[in-house]
């Protein structure tokens, strides 16, 4: 029969063993959690750059455009402004009239200033403030979502890598678990053990600050 004071190191290293057990279903557990993870954000990655792609397109749709409203407007004031110097007023009033509806209010204002008498005068109605593009607008609208994509690329990069590296912190848990079992020496076994544990709960404290991605 077994002594009281066999019975100690008996119960110690029994429950060495139980904390041994958790440490390895727990890491197991973590492992498979994080890869998942991992993988999810890696997906919601690869979704923000099609985003970011296809805004950017946009974008560079809207900025031709622009450039192309830009062209006509500067076009058909250049040919006003010859018609009006060589006191053609007919074939001024025949280009005021065709100027686009977004070119009109600079223009309106730019004449208001009397350009031709007031040396203070902006140098073409392109100067006013009036003269505003809608297309103009949104690509630089555009432009900013673009950006605003790119960096939860970035983010979901970065939530994706810190998961993988909790992937190994887990698999330094399970080689102090299994290593603690496979010395004799009680002493290093609970020292085996602890580092462990306190890498598990390092990393359970890390992860718990992680967002999560699930998709059911």
């Amino acid at each position: 029969m077994a002594t009281g004071a066999d019975e100690r190191p008996e119960r110690r290293r029994n429950w060495q063993e139980v904390l041994v057990t958790v440490l390895l279903v727990v890491a197991a557990l973590g492992t498979s959690w994080s890869s998942y993870q991992a993988t999810r954000w890696n997906g919601e990655q690869a979704k923000a750059a099609g985003r970011a792609n296809a805004i950017r397109i946009d974008a560079a749709r809207a900025q031709g455009q622009s450039q192309s409203q830009s062209q006509v407007d500067v076009a058909t004031f250049i040919a006003w402004a010859d018609a009006d110097r060589r006191g053609e007023a007919a074939v001024a009033d025949f280009y005021a009239a065709r100027f686009r509806a977004e070119f009109r209010p600079a223009f309106n204002a730019w004449i208001a200033t009397r350009p031709t008498t007031n040396p203070g005068a902006p140098p073409t109605p392109f100067a006013m403030p009036q003269y505003q593009l809608a297309s103009r607008d949104q690509a630089e609208r555009l432009d900013a979502a673009a950006a605003s994509s790119t960096a939860k690329v970035l983010r979901d990069l970065q939530v994706s890598s810190n998961y993988v590296l909790t992937v190994v912190l887990y698999a330094i848990v399970l080689f102090f678990a299994g290593m603690s079992t496979k010395i004799t020496n009680r002493r290093l076994r609970w020292i085996l053990a602890g580092i462990g544990c306190l890498v598990l709960v390092t990393a359970l404290a890390w992860i718990a600050t992680f967002p999560v991605s699930v998709d059911i």
